[in-house]
């Protein structure tokens, strides 16, 4: 037996100064000390031996056991340096190779427009105001004066979601919402997404936006209204920029207009993008209507106020030069990235 276990010791000397893996040095381990190893086989013979021989082989068996683990840890060592060595070269960073490029963001036209439609409010003293874009029926349509068999209400027009829940289809909840929590003076705009049964196309979505504006105070005129729009227009349209505005009818104004611009394309000679008559219709506005003011809480006799509407998606296509509104929402880098 002792020569057996010799043999075990040299056998497993020599394996394990040939590997150059982990992988490999395992199952060296289990070959020679696991349940079914070499030397675990060997010392289940020493039953057989006499009690002369059992503590000397026992020794023995013991010092073979030991001394294989010392080879296996050894070598372990050795291999880990050996991949660490070998991470590290392969891990090397050449400072001289060109740097890989970080793909910046770009802000969509739409907010690139709505940045600069906000600040131009905000010189003139304008506050933001937001709301739910899920609305009820009566902030929607009854707070601002809309009959009730106005087309607006109906099904083919608006996204209804119960019947007392909706889909706003316009922003001007907010200013109803505004009027009746805060006390005049009040002047806010309030921008953000509107939905209505619209089939999809080049000029018409489902899903759009409008930047809507109040100013609610004493004393205040359709002179207000005309002279806060025309520096509007000219703030982002150009300093030779005129406007014109038109009778029109709203539920929640009156009077009402709509407001067109000079083409800032032609200078108003007459083109393409304005069709020949050498004005681009922008907006709608008028004085807010007294039932909206006494709905809201504020009495028409001792304030008067104005509001306007606009559309987003229409005034960044009219800025911008662009011909479909499908290309805001295809997600298409190489479209955003134009502007």
């Amino acid at each position: 037996m002792k020569e057996q276990l010799q043999q075990i010791l040299e056998n497993s000397k020599r394996e394990i100064s040939s590997v150059n893996t982990m992988e490999e040095l395992e199952q060296i381990r289990i070959k020679y000390l696991g349940k079914k190893g070499k030397l675990t086989l060997v010392l289940r013979e020493m039953g057989k031996l006499s009690k002369e021989e059992r503590p000397v082989i026992g020794k023995l068996a013991n010092e073979v056991r030991q001394e294989i683990e010392r080879e296996l840890e050894f070598n372990k060592n050795v291999i880990k340096e050996k991949e660490k060595k070998a991470k590290l070269e392969n891990e090397v960073i050449d400072v001289t190779m060109p740097g890989k490029i970080n793909k910046v963001g770009h802000k969509h036209p739409l907010t690139l427009v709505l940045d600069e439609i906000q600040n131009i409010f905000i010189g003139m003293g304008f506050k933001i105001a937001e709301g739910p874009e899920i609305e009820t029926v009566y902030h929607n349509f009854d707070a601002l004066n809309a009959p009730k068999d106005h087309p607006s209400r109906d099904l083919s027009d608006t996204f209804y979601i119960s019947e007392d829940i909706l889909l706003r289809t316009q922003t001007s909840p907010v200013q109803v919402r505004v009027m009746q929590k805060t006390k005049p003076p009040i002047r806010i705009i309030s921008p953000g997404r509107c939905y209505r049964f619209d089939e999809i196309d080049a000029t018409h979505s489902p899903m759009f936006h409008q930047i809507e504006g109040l100013v609610v105070d004493k004393g205040i005129t359709f002179t207000d209204l005309k002279g806060t729009l025309d520096l509007f227009a000219k703030r982002l349209f150009g300093i030779g920029t005129k406007t014109k505005f038109r009778p029109h009818y709203f539920p929640f104004t009156e009077p009402s207009a709509e407001v067109d611009v000079s083409c800032f394309k032609c200078g108003g000679k007459g083109c393409r993008m304005c069709k020949g008559s050498g004005w681009i219709e922008i907006l709608g506005c008028g004085m807010v209507h007294p039932n909206v003011l006494k709905e809201c809480g504020i009495d028409p006799e001792i304030y008067s106020g104005f509001a306007f509407g606009m559309g987003l998606d229409r005034i960044t296509m009219l800025k911008l030069e662009i011909d479909d509104i499908r290309h805001f929402f295809d997600n298409d880098m190489r479209f955003i990235e134009q502007f």
